[in-house]
């Protein structure tokens, strides 16, 4: 169950990584907790943006709360605050 939730989120999260990428940053899993809480690291610039948070929110949460609607909320476990 945990792989194949693994796979949909990497799915959804390559739907948003061209926009990330174009910004030099992106995301990588680190974990999907039990309860259903899924863990990113920003990577490359998204990692001290101030506009990251937004960007989690905004962006990816809503990307994989939409296609995964078993993930209840997304985090970043790296996020640099400003």
């Amino acid at each position: 169950m945990k792989a194949e939730l693994i796979d949909k989120v990497e799915k959804a999260l390559d739907t948003i990584r061209p926009y990330l990428e174009a910004d030099g940053g992106n995301v990588k899993i680190v974990e999907i907790t039990e309860d259903n809480i899924l863990k990113l690291e920003l990577t490359g610039t998204c990692s001290s943006c101030p506009m990251s948070t937004m960007t989690l929110k905004a962006g990816v949460e809503e990307a994989i709360k939409r296609d995964i609607p078993e993930i209840i909320k997304v985090v970043a476990v790296n996020v640099a605050v400003a």
